[in-house]
């Protein structure tokens, strides 16, 4: 493709996934990749910061072709193993909603806000666009859920899991969503599984292999759209 990218990274250690790509250049404070510009912006950890960083890019820059966001995930499925890439078909902020006595009610389900308004389809913002279609043909789909908690135990893991059903946890992932809904913009999210959402135990992650895995298929997805 020719254009520009922006790819958003949460950290400095993801934001290396993009410097490693073969063949790349760096030129000011961009990166050029055959006939494609790639603007990169770290903006810190979770929602806050990322609506933060992004917003700022987008008042001082003209829309790019395509937003990509990139890091790793946890995931709630086995089948989904440590150093898998996937690439997020929907997202949704699964802790902003209200405790009832001891049960969480999402917004839309506490009556405070309608979980079918722009962005959201029942309380999801969905991913549709030909850049996604093209990921499917190398990376699984997931259902994600963004939190302000990374979920680091197991009686919190059950209560997602029966709440959302997800395959992948991330703190960033459905701000991304929401403001390139806004921006009307093709957005794409590619994750890689650095560990499992159980009790928190970082011996058994695998940073390292999950972000060079990431790089090898950010990669492939790349000159596939170039």
């Amino acid at each position: 493709m020719t254009g520009k990218i922006l790819v958003v990274v949460a950290t400095s250690s993801e934001a290396e996934v993009i410097r490693k790509i073969p063949d790349i250049k760096q030129s000011g404070d961009d990166f050029l990749l055959r006939n494609m510009v790639i603007s990169l912006i770290v903006t810190g950890v979770g929602s806050v910061a990322t609506s933060w960083g992004m917003s700022k890019w987008f008042y001082a820059n003209s829309k790019p072709s395509l937003a990509l966001n990139i890091g790793i995930a946890g995931s709630f499925r086995r089948e989904i193993g440590i150093g898998e890439i996937v690439t997020v078909e929907s997202d949704c902020f699964a802790d902003a909603g209200v405790d009832n006595n001891g049960e969480f009610q999402t917004l839309g389900e506490a009556g405070i806000s309608d979980p079918d308004r722009f962005p959201f389809k029942n309380g999801r913002i969905i991913a549709e666009n030909r850049y996604l279609t093209v990921a499917d043909t190398i990376m699984n789909k997931v259902k994600a859920i963004t939190v302000n908690t990374a979920t680091g135990s197991e009686a919190i893991r059950e209560k997602l899991i029966k709440k959302f059903n997800p395959d992948i946890e991330t703190m960033e992932g459905a701000t991304f969503f929401y403001i390139c809904s806004g921006e009307k913009i093709p957005f794409l999210a590619i994750r890689s599984v650095s560990n499992f959402v159980e009790p928190r135990n970082k011996g058994k992650w695998n940073i390292p292999l999950a972000l060079g895995n990431l790089t090898e298929k950010l990669t492939e997805y790349l000159l596939m759209i170039d």
